[in-house]
């Protein structure tokens, strides 16, 4: 009868394994584990310093050509540790961050060079610590990593964080410098604790970081400050939000941008989404719609949400020539929240009556605005043959969703609302008086637009 088995004896320790098993398992360690193997023992210190098990944490963590490799003239584990000891403090955020700048720069350097010529080196630990201190607030480390790659951009136009053009009005948004955004860092009510990371010189319109949870916001939310017109209370500040952390907003709007979302028109990043249902075609001729809202044009008090669109009208390339024709006009149903229906019919588009014929292309860009908080366009354009000029047909055009972000009121707003309340009811009833005519309507709807807008054409 066999010997009952020691299980003491049979126990097979793992650096008893021949090299190349022992390799295979510490390739499927995390760099802190293999580290930690260095500490065990002679034999696994000296196989968790093989430098190809180093290698793919090089790539992973920092992204690390081999080109780069060979340039530096180290191991990959001496690259690796020497990487540590400057960026170990954003090894979660480096590689995602490193990506998108790369991929963003690559993009930009085929389709708008002169923006890149725009963007500034890097700065050092030292000069983020030195904004800290100065601010007396801590940077989130996704921030601060960001700026280890690249410093934001020089105050130029176009700006990198996306341009919007609708009649007289203009936004370009640059992403700021560190010392710049250092120095518009507030402590006011309505902002306190707030920096901002994008400034446009046009309108003065920026996005703000929160450093800190205070008057209603969540800690590192992102978003554009939109003062309440109802109140005579400086701190009243509502906010349009655009992200939830630096590193969700960056790389969202960059993966916006790379993958074509965001068209790219005159050499700038136009903040146009496009949904790939919104196309109609009748006949030869296809209808498409992209839309944009325009934060520093909307109100959350008084609800008015200001939205531009972008059409692009299409003929097909194969059209036959007598196919070409030319817009006569326009006719749209308009339909807010509340399933309030308005009805808009005109000569042509924006003061133009375009000819349209075979793979020619005409974009237009108009706006609207709705007092509720989403909305939705449909319609269809009259066109006339140019050969049978007795001919005219109509063409769809498809319906197009316009939707306010997420938005939160200001924890202010009724500080000093009863004090007002009078002063408003008083207003109100003046405007109510003065006409009940839906042609006025339509002008105050347009006209009453927070400046710096102007006025822009609508529904055309």
């Amino acid at each position: 009868m066999a010997a009952p088995l020691n299980m003491e004896q049979s126990a097979l320790s793992l650096e008893l394994l021949p090299t190349d098993p022992l390799l295979l398992i510490l390739s499927f360690l995390d760099y802190r584990d293999l580290i930690s193997c260095c500490y065990l023992s002679r034999r696994l210190n000296q196989l968790s310093s093989h430098d190809p098990l180093w290698k793919r944490h090089c790539k992973k963590y920092w992204l690390i050509s081999d080109e780069e490799k060979s340039r530096q003239s180290q191991s990959w584990k001496a690259i690796f540790i020497s990487t540590y000891h400057d960026l170990g403090r954003y090894i979660r955020y480096y590689a995602t961050l490193k990506k998108a700048w790369d991929d963003l720069e690559k993009y930009l350097g085929q389709r708008c060079p002169r923006m890149i010529g725009s963007l500034k080196e890097s700065v050092q630990e030292e000069d983020l610590d030195a904004v800290e201190a100065q601010i007396g607030c801590k940077l989130p480390d996704d921030y601060r990593c960001s700026f280890r790659i690249h410093n934001g951009q020089k105050l130029v136009v176009p700006g990198l964080m996306g341009s919007m053009a609708l009649s007289n009005h203009y936004r370009s948004e640059d992403l700021l410098d560190i010392d710049t955004a250092a120095g518009g860092f507030q402590q006011r009510l309505g902002l306190k604790q707030c920096l901002p990371l994008t400034f446009c010189i046009h309108t003065g319109l920026s996005q703000y970081m929160a450093l800190e949870s205070v008057e209603g916001r969540n800690k590192y939310e992102i978003f554009y400050q939109c003062p309440d017109q109802m109140t005579r209370n400086p701190s009243a500040i509502d906010m349009f939000i655009t992200g939830t952390s630096y590193l969700e907003w960056f790389t969202s709007y960059v993966n916006k941008v790379v993958t074509g979302g965001y068209p790219i028109i005159r050499d700038q990043i136009f903040r146009y989404v496009h949904d790939k249902e919104c196309v109609a075609t009748t006949g030869d001729i296809t209808v498409s719609v992209s839309t944009s809202f325009l934060p520093e044009l909307s109100s959350v008090h008084p609800p008015h949400y200001f939205f531009t669109y972008r059409i692009r009208i299409e003929m097909s390339k194969d059209a036959l020539p007598e196919k070409a024709c030319q817009l006569d006009s326009r006719y749209w149903r308009i339909t807010n929240a509340e399933g309030d229906v308005e009805e808009v019919q005109g000569p042509g588009v924006v003061g133009e009556f375009p000819i349209i014929s075979p793979g020619r292309v005409y974009e237009y860009t108009s706006c609207t605005k709705f007092s509720t908080t989403s909305g939705y366009m449909e319609g269809y354009y009259t066109f006339h043959c140019l050969y049978y000029k007795d001919k005219f047909f109509n063409v769809t055009i498809p319906r197009f969703h316009m939707v306010c972000p997420t938005f939160k009121v200001s924890t202010a707003r009724m500080v000093s609302r009863d004090a007002e309340t009078n002063h408003n009811e008083h207003a109100v009833d003046e405007d109510e008086d003065s006409t009940d005519t839906d042609e006025y309507e339509d002008r105050r709807r347009v006209f009453d637009i927070p400046a710096p807008s102007g006025c822009c054409p609508r529904h055309t």
